[in-house]
């Protein structure tokens, strides 16, 4: 298998994990050897209720036996679709009331830009520096790392970038502005909050020139923050609600949410101005319904910050200088770049998933699912440190 995997799918990296997968349950990911893995990563963030939650399972399983596919989004009335899109809207403030249902969260991204810059009829998008917000054209764009996307440019003109938590820089958002598009928390840059009422400055900025704040909920959102989104935290609410990964149970899905007025802007003039054919899939929308459903009936949310205070309490060490983030979408940051790649890489060895961030090379990524129980995280916790431990004594 690991031949075929070399040599016929194609590889993002020069040297993946490569690690062959037998199947997954709740917290634990198994190889073909049956080995098991706790998974502190949840497919970077993707699996909110663990893996094979017994209610996304059935609401697939019971999906697949009325109809798959049927016809390119928004024609016909599916079911799944629009009580995913109901519950939705009740969960949002009533500004965010219509939900436009896509493949990813990139995919959301385009629409979100795409629908500013139709209802402003102004061409510039800015972005934050470090931001990632996905990789196709226009989310590359927007991408505040140069490095990245260099041997890919041209890219989309009258892209310009602001410096996170810079309040001098929200100058830069003009009259010529469509929309702002920031992560509600940097992802990719290592977890970094707003703070001094960051994202309250921004909103009343680009209300003051009529442009679009675009809020980027792919990794926060559906209560790993310790609310149903991010953006709940920091009292304000975007024009445009950008979601996708945990939103699916661990089935491919994105959306974005606006008020009808914005969002009505996409049916007319021109028609058919945002188009998918596999957006809202039945399977698909039925497992977010069900994810949507328990994460919102349960008590998962709440439990998630006294998640984040166990791991805070138990990753204590002295190559661990800061814990960044909020609820279960924490990163820890380590002495160096060398430090975090050995405890990434012999944690596997040990038994437990880890994963690095996008931009932040000290940072060690720990986004478990939210339905991790609290042995588990201790034990995860555990391994870290005796890495961490063993690390120590070499460098002495």
């Amino acid at each position: 298998m690991k031949k075929d995997f070399f040599k016929y799918q194609a590889q993002t990296t020069p040297h993946p994990l490569a690690m062959e997968i037998s199947h997954a349950k709740g917290s634990y990911i198994y190889d073909s050897k049956q080995k098991s893995y706790l998974d502190f990563v949840a497919g970077v963030s993707a699996c909110s209720l663990g893996h094979q939650h017994p209610k996304v399972v059935t609401a697939i399983k019971e999906q697949l036996d009325k109809y798959l596919h049927v016809m390119v989004y928004g024609e016909y009335i599916q079911e799944p679709a629009v009580e995913l899109a109901k519950l939705l809207a009740q969960q949002l403030p009533e500004s965010l009331e219509k939900t436009y249902l896509v493949n990813s969260g990139t995919e959301a991204i385009e629409g979100g830009m795409k629908l500013a810059k139709r209802a402003t009829g102004r061409s510039e998008i800015i972005s934050a520096k470090n931001a990632y917000h996905g990789n196709t054209q226009g989310a590359m764009s927007i991408m505040g790392y140069e490095e990245r996307k260099q041997a890919f440019r041209p890219l989309l003109p009258n892209v310009n970038f602001i410096e996170f938590n810079n309040f001098s820089d929200l100058d830069k958002i003009t009259s010529k502005t469509a929309g702002v598009v920031l992560e509600t928390i940097q992802g990719g840059a290592g977890f970094i909050e707003p703070t001094n009422n960051y994202l309250k400055a921004v909103k009343r900025k680009c209300e003051s020139v009529g442009a679009l704040l675009i809020l980027d909920e792919i990794q926060p959102g559906f209560g790993r923050t310790g609310k149903l989104f991010g953006f709940e935290h920091y009292n304000i609410v975007p024009d445009i609600l950008v979601m996708g990964k945990g939103m699916g149970g661990g089935m491919p899905i994105g959306a974005f949410s606006c008020s009808t007025e914005l969002m009505n802007l996409l049916q007319d003039k021109p028609k058919l101005g945002h188009i998918t054919t596999f957006g809202g899939h039945p399977v698909i929308a039925a497992a977010a319904l069900a994810t949507l459903q328990e994460i919102t009936s349960s008590n998962l949310i709440p439990e998630t910050l006294e998640k984040e205070a166990l791991i805070r309490k138990h990753l204590q060490h002295p190559l661990i200088k800061e814990i960044r983030g909020k609820g279960l979408m924490l990163a820890a940051l380590v002495d160096s770049a060398e430090v975090c790649n050995e405890v990434i890489l012999q944690s596997q060895d040990k038994g437990l998933i880890l994963f690095w961030l996008l931009f932040e090379p000290k940072a060690i990524r720990i986004t478990p699912p939210l339905t991790i129980s609290n042995d588990e995280i201790i034990a995860g916790c555990n391994i870290i440190i005796n890495l961490l431990n063993n690390i120590q004594a070499k460098m002495a």
